[in-house]
């Protein structure tokens, strides 16, 4: 059984006075992400990603539709659920009067985690995204390529099960991007799942289990980026998603299937 299964969500926004709709963000997706998978949405701005991150980590409900986890729909236990998760969002939100260490710390006490646990996480994940010099600045007297690993230690804080990242190395230097790149690879041998949104297109070919190509909140295909690439006779992934962009209304092979080991 997948582990978590989006069956048919849309998302409508309405106007306010009229209740006509405004625009159709997620249009019936439907997709399944497994224990310990590289999953990661790809598509051009206004696609829908932001969006389905939204819903999965329930920041806003769905409009239609219903979302399973462990086969059972995330609203039967929305905490325990939220348990689960952790987010990186594509914009930060920093508390500045709290340092680094204050936040990571206040982070994990709203999981419940108790004083001791919390501080037994800081000193784990500050010691494992290199944020140890850090722990008592504060966020605007660090670069970026800090502030981001910061982002990804808060969402690890709870040690959750499902990780969210919203384009978390856009605008990063290329060796921290790499450095990011190797985190995500080491939380899928700790068997954690992760969904991934990325303008970077190498970066989704190293790291993904499986793509998804969305467009105007429709999913176009599921598929593996080498079975993305064979199929349309292409060298990289890059190539498959300029084509893909220059006919969105391209049809091509749609799979929702586990990835292989091979992937």
């Amino acid at each position: 059984m997948p582990w978590i299964q989006v069956k048919k969500v849309s998302k409508f926004y309405f106007e306010k006075k009229e209740r006509r709709i405004k625009s159709k963000a997620l249009r019936k997706v439907s997709l399944e992400i497994h224990k310990g998978e590289i999953f990661s949405l790809l598509g051009v701005n206004g696609a829908g990603k932001t969006t389905l991150i939204s819903i999965l980590a329930t920041l806003h409900p769905p409009t239609e539709g219903i979302i399973h986890w462990e086969g059972h729909s995330i609203y039967q236990n929305l905490s325990k659920y939220r348990q689960t998760i952790g987010l990186c969002p594509q914009y930060p939100n920093i508390d500045s009067e709290l340092s680094l260490g204050e936040n990571l710390l206040f982070s994990a006490r709203c999981y419940g985690l108790s004083k001791k646990r919390a501080s037994e996480r800081l000193e784990i994940l500050t010691e494992r995204f290199d944020l140890k010099r850090y722990i008592n600045s504060y966020p605007k007297t660090v670069s970026g390529g800090y502030r981001q690993r910061f982002l990804i230690a808060r969402a690890l804080m709870h040690n959750p099960q499902f990780l969210l990242l919203d384009e978390p190395t856009v605008g990063l230097d290329p060796h921290v991007r790499r450095e990011i790149w190797k985190t995500i690879k080491d939380l899928k041998k700790e068997n954690i799942s992760t969904l991934l949104t990325t303008h970077y297109l190498d970066e989704a070919e190293s790291l993904s289990d499986r793509i998804c190509l969305i467009h105007e909140g429709i999913i176009k295909t599921i598929d593996t980026p080498n079975n993305l690439m064979k199929l349309h006779q292409k060298n990289s992934l890059e190539e498959v998603f300029l084509k893909f962009v220059n006919d969105p209304k391209l049809e091509i092979f749609n799979t929702n299937k586990a990835p292989s080991h091979e992937a």
